[in-house]
């Protein structure tokens, strides 16, 4: 599991599909099929050629609605209960520490290419500026509600 994953675990409730997706799905829910009363009835060797097409059209308004995730929220929330003064808001190293995460700096160039920098990871301060910015970016685009200062 990579860096980000467990960046998702820790801020998304299990359910979210954002930490499902992170690792693997549970593993029936893409499987549902319909009903067999749902359907109108048909000869038995037309049923598996449409099934798949069903049980897509099933799924697919289940996964639509993504619940979003106040992130600011969850990690003020985080910072309250471990009575710890970190700046998750502008520092990466702060927030993978809140996390109960690894952040040194070889942890920090292990989700630096998770992430493709292609920026110097010896210039540890640019390095970590972008980082900081692009999990936020991470977290929003997989349904965290993100403060706009701290994203793209």
């Amino acid at each position: 599991m990579g860096i980000l994953s467990n960046i998702f675990h820790k801020i998304f409730p299990g359910s979210h599909p954002a930490a499902q997706n992170s690792s693997q799905a549970a593993p029936g829910a893409q499987q549902r099929a319909p009903q067999p009363t749902q359907q109108p009835a048909q000869p038995p060797a037309q049923q598996p050629a449409q099934q798949p097409q069903a049980a897509s059209a099933a799924s697919a308004p289940a996964a639509a609605p993504m619940q979003q995730v106040d992130v600011e929220a969850v990690l003020n929330n985080m910072q309250q209960q471990s009575g710890q003064q970190l700046n998750w808001r502008t520092s990466i190293v702060d927030l993978l520490k809140l996390l109960g995460l690894d952040s040194s700096l070889q942890s920090r160039k292990e989700l630096a290419a998770e992430l493709n920098y292609s920026g110097d990871t010896s210039d540890s301060a640019s390095m970590n500026i972008w980082l900081h910015r692009q999990v936020m970016n991470k977290l929003a685009a997989n349904g965290g509600k993100v403060p706009a200062d701290l994203k793209d």
